[in-house]
């Protein structure tokens, strides 16, 4: 269907400096921090009635016409080539290992994590959230045999040190720890297994204590 169309924003003295694609009431809509929407005279309709994929390759021309900032291009705020963002578009198992594999030993820089935590600092998105038992399920498969590099076990055991609990939370690991037997195997190494009520001989920590 041809309900697309491509858009500009407008500096002060008229020349754009970003171009998008979209349909409906997008050209109005909040992009991001990094695109902010000017007054409604100027942002200019650039071509209408067009189907997605004529929307796509025409946005595609006009940032290569007009340049890029961030590539010293041109005069645009565009951080892509454009034609990206497709509707509806699916993302592949091989495309989702990658991602992963990518963010693996991931390192942040200290300026980084100050950012990241000033970020998120006054969220309040998952105080109080519950996870529903097929949730918890899944996330205690994902973990199974999961390992971690010699630098991980160092940097948990760093963050751990000198961590306080609440008499509260104390209470809560005891209760839960209740009728709980540790498989000793004469090494000295009797945490290697243990027995959970109701669940059986599982190896680490019992998947009832929180």
């Amino acid at each position: 269907m041809k309900e697309y169309y491509t858009y500009a924003y407008l500096r002060e003295d008229r020349t754009p400096y970003y171009v998008g694609k979209g349909k409906g009431n997008r050209i109005n809509d909040y992009h991001s921090k990094f695109v902010k929407v000017p007054p409604k005279e100027r942002r200019l309709c650039l071509k209408q009635n067009l189907t997605e994929a004529e929307a796509f390759r025409h946005e595609i021309y006009m940032i290569a016409v007009l340049g890029r900032k961030d590539l010293g291009t041109g005069i645009l705020i565009n951080r892509t080539l454009g034609g990206d963002g497709v509707s509806g578009a699916v993302i592949s198992e091989e495309t989702r290992r990658k991602l992963c594999e990518a963010r693996k030993d991931r390192i942040y820089t200290e300026e980084t994590k100050r950012k990241m935590s000033e970020a998120l600092k006054g969220n309040t998105r998952c105080l109080g959230k519950t996870f529903s038992e097929e949730h918890k399920a899944k996330l205690s498969e994902a973990l199974k045999g999961r390992t971690f590099s010699e630098e991980t076990k160092a940097k948990l055991s760093a963050a751990h040190k000198g961590k306080t609990l609440s008499e509260e939370h104390k209470r809560k690991q005891s209760a839960a720890r209740k009728g709980i037997k540790w498989w000793n195997d004469g090494c000295g190494n009797c945490k290697m297994m243990i027995e959970c009520p109701g669940i059986g001989w599982v190896r680490g920590r019992c998947a009832k204590v929180s």
